[in-house]
């Protein structure tokens, strides 16, 4: 009995076959195919390979077959014979021509029931809809946030007031990029997680128990990398705001001038706050524009913290919350560098 030599694969093909069979999104039909061709580039057999993917060894050779003389695009399920579509042309243009309409009231978007009965003439039905919608696409229950920015001077002029000290450290000054992350939740699972294995990634229990919350205050210096923060977490005031100030007032050596970059919440443009710039010369606040958090560069370190460790981490109670962010900050500092930088504050333009 002849034996099919196994089939050879290049670096770039092993691995995306690898990632294929790895990611937990991909459909399991793609799986299987892939773990085919990974067994057969292995040297196993069609029969052994069939043991292990749970198909007709006839199967097996035909994926392998498919694989050997049209690569990756032999994976992909070929147009099939049957009847033509019942709903064509004409009927899906009717449909995206209503779910692009304003909704019935009192509803806030069309449903599949709805969409269904304004089309009652086709006589089409909603799971029918649903299926044609998915083909398109076109997700009506979505929906995605967006905020409208005032086209305004102001804001190209803070843009590059605040990019500017980014791009260039001013003489004899600290920059600092100062900003608050509140209501960190304190929660803890109430199953443990599985860690990860060959094959699976980690799983973690989706109901929590809430222990309460806390907020980080902190400070990026933007030229260095260190962190700055609060050595409490408390609520976001601008009496708190200014002892935090108070307190980078005394670690910061008193020849150098204190670049602030803040955006505008109520603690940083509080009258309080605005008095104790006044009477701190040295210290120079610039405000981001309206809509622009994320010229902060604070952001950035809020979002490392969120996902190396406030996603997926424990916390029995809000004092191990604030222990573990202080110890992350700690170990973050040892190593800290600044952030690359590119963006100048001005419109860009279209290539």
């Amino acid at each position: 009995m002849s034996t099919l030599p196994p089939l050879v694969l290049t670096d770039a093909e092993r691995a995306e076959l690898q990632h294929r069979v790895r990611a937990h999104t991909t459909p399991q039909r793609d799986v299987t195919r892939a773990r085919i061709v990974l067994l057969a580039a292995d040297g196993l057999a069609n029969r052994q390979i069939a043991r292990l993917v749970g198909l007709d060894p006839d199967r097996v050779g035909s994926w392998r077959r498919r694989f050997a003389h049209e690569r990756f695009a032999g994976l992909i399920d070929r147009p099939r014979s049957g009847r033509p579509p019942v709903y064509g042309h004409d009927e899906r243009l009717r449909l995206i021509a209503t779910v692009t309409q304003t909704p019935p009231d009192p509803a806030s978007h069309w449903s599949h029931s709805q969409l269904a009965d304004a089309l009652a003439d086709i006589g089409i039905s909603a799971s029918q809809i649903g299926r044609i919608l998915a083909d398109l696409d076109i997700k009506p229950h979505r929906v995605r946030g967006w905020i409208t920015r005032r086209e305004v001077p102001e804001f190209w002029e803070r843009a590059a007031d605040v990019c500017g000290l980014y791009l260039v450290a001013p003489d004899n000054a600290l920059v600092l990029a100062v900003d608050e992350k509140t209501g960190i939740g304190a929660r803890s699972r109430t199953q443990p997680a599985t860690p990860p294995a060959p094959g699976r990634v980690a799983r973690q229990e989706h109901e929590y128990v809430r222990h309460g919350t806390a907020n980080l205050l902190a400070a990026v210096d933007v030229h260095r990398g260190r962190i700055y923060q609060a050595t409490d977490l408390d609520r976001n005031t601008a009496a708190n705001f200014i002892a935090f100030l108070e307190e980078l007032d005394a670690k910061v050596p008193g020849e150098l001038a204190v670049h602030v970059i803040l955006d505008n919440g109520s603690s940083h443009i509080a009258l309080a706050t605005r008095w104790w710039f006044y009477e701190h010369q040295r210290f120079h606040p610039h405000y981001t524009p309206s809509h622009a958090s994320w010229l902060n560069q604070a952001e950035l370190f809020f979002s490392i913290l969120a996902r190396r460790l406030l996603k997926r981490g424990e916390f029995g109670s809000v004092a191990e919350l604030v222990d573990r962010i202080m110890a992350f900050i700690a170990d973050y500092n040892r190593t800290a560098k600044p952030f690359r930088w590119t963006y100048d504050g001005r419109p860009l333009q279209a290539s």
